[in-house]
């Protein structure tokens, strides 16, 4: 309980902060102040598709189990009918001649000198021949019947178990919608970061090759150096004026998939933290703390506590199954009225009803016992899955170990690279190499400044993906 009550409070704080940075003052600060990646994904919490369609299912399946709960309160039904039949639905014919015995046949004979005198002679004639009777021609039917379940086999008890069941499994549900919005809002952040760095590259190199190019064309004008020299940076310049561009509208297409995915305005400014290479703090912050895998009970991950639901619920379906086999009792009262014999009449009542069912388990026994293959599914899968997620927990360190070294291995050869170009550089100018050689050495240089930053980037992710491996909040 106390679990549900912080996973409802946070969805409360982040749906504030949604709301702020929905606001007028917030996005006119997004447009003046770049958001940062916690920002971005807080936005993205909130905004996001994803994020709103989980939620709306937690509504739906809250209201779902409070319509389940209502099963236990009793059902009203009013009822009303008026009609008019074209003749009247009943009618019987009474002979008085069944009914009179001979003592009174003769009785009837001395009364007749006094009937005569009150009778007409026709209504005199016909006191012995048969009458025919007729009734409810037309008429009005109305009432009120409350009926109250006493016991339905278990079946409302197990319906509201379900629908908690439901509640919970949509809010699982929305902590992996919250672990796939913070994946995939990092992924294209730190793309983002990878390509700015590799543009601070190009910057750099492109610092470089303009240097060599007016050191080549002053050579060549003193006639100390061939034409071939300057033509060899000049193709170089081009290639990095092409991956310039080519850069520059990954970033942009990148920022717009950004900005939508974190559900900001067009105007957001997304403006990624700066790596460079003597920042140790950064590399720092991206190894673990240990060099063996923490223990962490793969229980504590929604995914886990999905399949766990799923057991609960076959478990549940399968009770259900057998209490629709078997007999249900409830009680009610009403209060009725009609005047279809032309009076008004009303009336109240109390009655119970039994209902048991007797055909039902011919098919019933099948259905239980299908309930019952799934219940024993459910439970399989889980203990499947659990060692799953545990394989998965251990690639997820693996991976987060190996990008750290494959980081370490970029900064050695990123300062291998530097010596290289260095020396390249001093044996060019004093005539010992070739241009080709120290174009090629600055080619190097920059294909190991790009490894280190895949590498710093390949930390980052692989570190969020232990964390959501081992559940880490």
């Amino acid at each position: 309980m106390s679990e549900r009550i912080i996973f409802d409070v946070k969805n409360y704080i982040i749906i504030a902060l949604g709301l702020l940075l929905s606001s007028p003052a917030a996005l006119s600060a997004q447009e003046a102040t770049p958001l940062t990646l916690r920002q971005l994904k807080d936005s993205a919490l909130v905004h996001n598709i994803a994020m709103r369609t989980a939620r709306l299912d937690i509504a739906a399946a809250r209201e779902q189990r409070r319509e389940a709960f209502t099963s236990y309160f009793p059902t009203i039904s009013g009822t009303a009918m008026t009609f008019k039949a074209d003749k009247e639905m009943a009618e019987m014919e009474i002979d008085p001649k069944e009914f009179v015995s001979p003592e009174m046949s003769g009785a009837l004979q001395q009364l007749a000198p006094q009937l005569a005198q009150v009778l007409p002679m026709e209504a005199l004639a016909s006191i012995g021949d048969p009458m025919t009777m007729a009734m409810m021609k037309g008429g009005t039917i109305a009432g009120v019947n409350a009926v109250q379940p006493v016991f339905a086999g278990g079946q409302i008890v197990m319906g509201n178990k379900l629908a908690r069941v439901g509640q919970e499994v949509s809010e699982l549900k929305l902590q992996l919608s919250e672990n796939e919005v913070e994946r995939q809002v990092e992924q294209y952040y730190w793309q983002l970061v990878s390509l700015r760095e590799k543009a601070h590259t190009l910057d750099a190199v492109d610092t470089l090759l303009a240097t060599l190019a007016d050191n080549a064309q002053t050579a060549v004008a003193a006639g100390v150096a061939l034409r071939n020299d300057l033509l060899q940076v000049q193709l170089r310049q081009n290639e990095i004026a092409s991956q310039r561009l080519t850069l520059r509208n990954a970033q942009n297409l990148l920022t717009r998939l950004l900005i939508q995915y974190c559900g900001l305005q067009a105007t957001a400014v997304v403006q990624p933290e700066s790596m460079t290479e003597a920042d140790g703090t950064s590399d720092a912050a991206v190894r673990p703390l240990t060099l063996e895998m923490p223990t962490a009970d793969v229980a504590v991950l929604p995914e886990y506590q999905l399949l766990e639901k799923g057991i609960e619920a076959a478990t549940l379906q399968r009770k259900m199954e057998v209490g629709k086999r078997l007999p249900s009792i409830a009680v009610g009262a009403g209060y009725n009225y009609h005047n279809i014999l032309d009076r008004d009449r009303s009336f109240g009542m109390i009655f119970a009803t039994a209902s048991v069912p007797i055909t039902d388990w011919w098919g019933g026994a099948h259905a239980i016992r299908r309930r019952k293959y799934e219940q024993q599914k459910a439970r399989e899968q889980l203990a499947d899955n659990a060692e799953l997620l545990a394989i998965h927990r251990q690639k997820a360190w693996d991976d987060w170990q190996e990008a750290v070294q494959q980081l370490d291995l970029a900064q050695r050869s990123i300062d291998q690279a530097a010596e290289n170009l260095r020396v390249q550089r001093d044996t060019y100018e004093v005539g010992t190499s070739t241009m080709s050689d120290l174009l090629q050495a600055q080619l190097l240089y920059q294909q190991a400044c790009d490894q280190r930053t895949e590498a710093y980037v390949g930390c980052q992710t692989a570190r969020l993906a232990y964390r959501q491996a081992t559940g880490e909040r």
